[in-house]
């Protein structure tokens, strides 16, 4: 299949794109699955509370079984009293979910030729800013009108990095640090054409 690359003027030339990765069918389930896993996969599960065993103190009976008038107790750590246990205590937990490598790539596969569909990839020969300034950053993306953009290069340089750290809804990644989160959390997807051409060759 064939994309037209994207200039500040309108259309450039077209360049050819893989069917094996740029026209697969969507396959929401598994995009679901690998999205699921990978945010899943970010937490931290670091939460911890201490259950009546693991608090300090009750070891002695703070009164004697029968003859006070009051309820029975056998220790001051109880999870009714005040400073006892968590009855369900929450311990550290890995998140973690597995997926393997062969669905992982279908699934990109899968973003990227909705993306191709939904005309929300923009390949562009070359993605060059001349400063590290938020400025010349935005004023390269109003040329190709785009607001909230994932610039996806083939190799980040720090001017790019840096121009757009303090735009909210701009993101910045090259091949490596690729994800499926960031594929579909952007309105558009700005790509070079030299990312393209490893991604193709990752995916095919």
């Amino acid at each position: 299949m064939e994309l037209k690359l994207a200039t500040t003027t309108g259309t450039g030339s077209a360049i050819e794109l893989s069917d094996a990765v740029f026209a697969r069918d969507f396959n929401e389930p598994l995009v679901h699955q690998v999205v699921t896993a990978y945010l899943a996969g970010a937490r931290a599960g670091t939460k911890a509370q201490k259950n009546r065993s693991a608090v300090r103190g009750g070891g002695a009976k703070p009164w004697r079984q029968k003859g006070t008038g009051r309820a029975r107790a056998g220790t001051i750590r109880s999870p009714l009293w005040r400073g006892g246990g968590k009855v369900f205590a929450a311990t550290p937990r890995d998140f973690t979910q597995k997926v393997n490598r062969k669905a992982y790539r279908t699934a990109l596969r899968s973003i990227l030729s909705e993306l191709v569909r939904q005309e929300r990839l923009l390949v562009v020969d070359r993605l060059e800013v001349a400063e590290p300034r938020t400025k010349r950053l935005v004023e390269l993306l109003d040329g190709f009108g785009v607001e909230d953009v994932l610039l996806v290069v083939d190799e980040l340089d720090e001017n790019t990095y840096l121009a757009s750290r303090n735009l909210h809804r701009v993101g910045v990644c090259d091949v490596e640090a690729l994800d499926p989160v960031s594929l579909i959390g952007y309105e558009k997807v700005l790509m070079t054409e030299g990312a393209l051409r490893k991604i193709e060759e990752r995916l095919s």
